[in-house]
């Protein structure tokens, strides 16, 4: 039977984090969609509980098989011995009753030297009392044999039961999540790309991204922006999502980028290229995926563009920084967070 917990984990999610906790919206195409995320969730803890719980029968039955062969094998030993033993001991008691001559039947039935019939009386009683012993052992033997054999048969007939519908449990559970999964591709395919992208990125990750050192923040805590290749820390990037829909909207165009989240290798070539302007590999704020460089007009101080944002941008959480207004003057660069982000 293939494993249905990797089936399951691949049938659920089609988006792994969609929208973010703690942002706040007017209710709208994201809320449906976070409504189909945690149903799709719930259908997935059960689907992994009932999982469990057919993993867990099957982990039962095979204990109570593995204890069953040692009875069955300790059962099948005690008869082994029972079965070499009682020959010589009817051998022996043959023997006592055929002793030659007629002294020896005597003595067992009363007759000759009193001590001898005693003691031939004593032996024959012993031997008869062992024999029924054995006999009776092999009674009990037979009898728990023949109801352990029933007890594992009613085990294996339950569990099969059980574990048939524990599997039609969770083929209906995989069936509930292949349709959400369905329903929330369909969704999703209708959104703006712009709102697939915030659904998408999880502000939650930015906590976790801080802890990071400078320029070594793992992908999975940065978010892409609308700008092929470019991303930020989870924060930085959906207020910049809402940045970049107000510009859209004032000049018809997404913000030209041409440098966000800069890995310390990145830092470094930069640096090369351009040392005392470039901040210093593991200082600068791309390296904590809170800056970007922009362009078309942007560039350009008092053009348009650079006056819009200088307006605008912190509404958005986004600032020009002092420094850049002089030292190196740099109006293309921008930075999300105040100054105790930076």
């Amino acid at each position: 039977m293939p494993n249905p917990r990797s089936a399951a984990l691949t049938a659920v999610f089609l988006v792994a984090v969609l929208a973010p906790q703690g942002v706040g919206r007017a209710a709208g195409p994201g809320d449906a969609v976070e409504s189909l995320r945690r149903e799709a969730s719930k259908a997935r803890s059960e689907l992994e509980k009932a999982t469990t719980q057919m993993e867990d029968r099957k982990k039962d039955l095979a204990a109570s098989q593995v204890k069953l062969r040692g009875t069955l094998k300790d059962l099948a030993t005690a008869e082994a011995e029972l079965n070499r033993i009682r020959l010589p001991l009817a051998r022996l008691a043959n023997a006592s009753y055929q002793q030659s001559g007629a002294a020896g039947s005597m003595a067992i039935f009363g007759g000759g030297a009193p001590d001898a019939a005693l003691r031939s009386t004593a032996d024959v009683t012993l031997l008869a009392q062992s024999q029924q012993a054995l006999v009776d052992r092999a009674d009990e033997l037979q009898k728990r044999r023949r109801e352990l054999a029933s007890t594992a048969q009613d085990l294996q007939s339950r569990n099969a039961i059980e574990q048939t519908r524990v599997q039609q449990q969770i083929d209906g559970l995989k069936e509930t999540s292949a349709a959400l999964t369905k329903r929330l591709s369909l969704m999703l395919s209708k959104l703006s790309p712009a709102k697939r992208l915030e659904l998408g990125c999880d502000k939650r990750l930015a906590a976790d991204a801080k802890r990071f050192p400078n320029g070594l923040i793992p992908a999975k805590y940065l978010c892409p922006l609308p700008q092929k290749g470019k991303e930020l820390r989870a924060d930085a990037a959906l207020a910049f999502y809402k940045l970049n829909a107000a510009y859209r909207r004032r000049f018809g165009r997404e913000i030209c980028v041409t440098d966000s989240y800069r890995s310390l290798s990145e830092q470094h070539r930069v640096y090369a290229q351009r040392p005392g302007f470039a901040a210093v590999p593991g200082t600068s704020n791309h390296g904590k995926g809170q800056a970007v460089d922009l362009c078309g007009g942007v560039q350009n101080s008092g053009s348009a563009q650079f006056n819009w944002l200088e307006a605008n941008a912190k509404t958005y959480g986004w600032l020009h920084p002092a420094w850049a207004y002089s030292n190196p003057f740099e109006p293309w660069h921008w930075e999300f967070g105040t100054a105790d982000d930076q």
